[in-house]
């Protein structure tokens, strides 16, 4: 099984960035991040195919936030710029993630943003 670690979590004032990690076990593996406020579903919000070659996001980060991955490190990342109180949720990473959907073959613990106004 994948063995995914994320890692960069904080607090940040509104309109800050932070840039999260994660770290996977395997080579060319499909990651994806999602994050789940308290009270919410999880939902997807970026994922990069194993090259890098295709990205995707969802509509409520699209043009803030960007992915990335260094395959030399087996390490994806999520840089977030401009961020709002409504990005505060734990963030995880996924391995092979179903598209946008919610399944996916292992998950990382996950890592807490928080965003104050």
């Amino acid at each position: 099984q994948v063995q995914l670690v994320e890692s960069g979590g904080g607090l940040v004032q509104a309109g800050g960035s932070l840039r999260l990690s994660c770290a996977v076990s395997r080579r060319n593996i499909a990651v994806g991040w999602f994050r789940q406020a308290p009270g919410k579903e999880r939902e997807f919000v970026a994922r990069i195919n194993w090259s890098g070659s295709f990205t995707d996001f969802a509509d409520s980060v699209k043009g803030r936030f960007a992915i990335s991955r260094d395959n030399t490190n087996n390490t994806v990342y999520l840089q977030m710029n401009n961020l709002k109180p409504e990005d505060t949720a734990v963030y995880f990473c996924a391995a092979n993630p179903s598209g946008r959907g919610p399944s996916a073959d292992s998950w990382g613990q996950g890592t807490q943003v928080t965003v104050s106004s």
